[in-house]
């Protein structure tokens, strides 16, 4: 049996895929990337944290927006890569910090922005780490947060996280845009807008980026056929194993 922790595993699944994360032209563009750069645009001299960067596609958006960007990750190999890429598109504001979001190494009140995007399903205690966003936040300053919501069905949201499961052993849970609003107000946020999208999920890409196994690929396909109509017309699952998810941009203020 294995001892890793799941800080362990999340770092054995996104260490290895960190170039994959870079090039996924699902995590490079969307329309809460360009609402988030819409609302992080209002503080041009900005310090801003992005929590949980992966491949780095928030920090690069918030690069030429802000004063200084802090891409904080679990992955050193992740960081390696933002640290990368960043140079090579002439952002000499970006740095790098390996972290767990349950432990920020950085003093209260210094970020007046804080964005994390496609990365609080995998964290082991959201709500330590919505609680040290708001820490390192100064006072009155803007956290946005963008992430796959879960439907506020048990039906659908159990279909969701056991195809995410399966998928991903890193996946902990995608929660609902309520339980994001509860969470984020527990953690001492004023919580501001939320706006939904739809986000179609290649499947072949999908399990590419993660090196799926076998196994765990046929699992969800077998699923996938087996679903009843309400799954599979919510989640639009098309014949090659492709589906569409929902997604939130809320935002919270400290």
């Amino acid at each position: 049996m294995s001892m890793s922790s799941h800080n362990d595993i999340v770092n054995s699944q996104f260490g290895p895929q960190a170039h994959a994360y870079l090039a996924s032209a699902v995590h490079a563009s969307g329309e809460d990337l360009d609402r988030m750069a819409s609302l992080a645009g209002r503080w041009p001299d900005a310090v801003a944290l992005d929590m949980g960067c992966g491949g780095g596609h928030a920090t690069f958006r918030l690069a030429p927006l802000v004063g200084k960007v802090v891409a904080c990750d679990l992955s050193e190999p992740m960081l390696r890569v933002v640290a990368e890429e960043a140079g090579r598109r002439g952002f000499g504001n970006v740095v790098t910090r390996c972290s767990a979001v349950e432990s920020l190494p950085c003093p209260s009140g210094s970020f007046d922005v804080a964005v994390t995007r496609y990365s609080a399903h995998h964290w082991r205690d959201v709500p330590a780490g919505l609680a040290q966003m708001h820490r390192v936040l100064k006072p009155g300053g803007m956290a946005i947060f963008m992430d796959v919501v879960a439907p506020g069905v048990p039906l659908l949201d159990t279909w969701l996280q056991s195809l995410e499961l399966l998928r991903d052993p890193s996946h902990v849970r995608n929660a609902s845009p309520d339980e994001w609003r509860a969470a984020l107000s527990t953690a001492g946020f004023a919580v501001g807008e939320a706006t939904t999208y739809r986000l179609r999920l290649d499947f072949a890409s999908w399990v590419e980026r993660m090196q799926t196994p076998a196994s765990h690929i046929a699992a969800i396909r077998s699923l996938q056929r087996r679903a009843g109509s309400e799954v599979t017309d919510y989640f639009a699952i098309e014949e090659d194993g492709s589906f569409t998810v929902d997604t939130i941009l809320i935002t919270g203020k400290a």
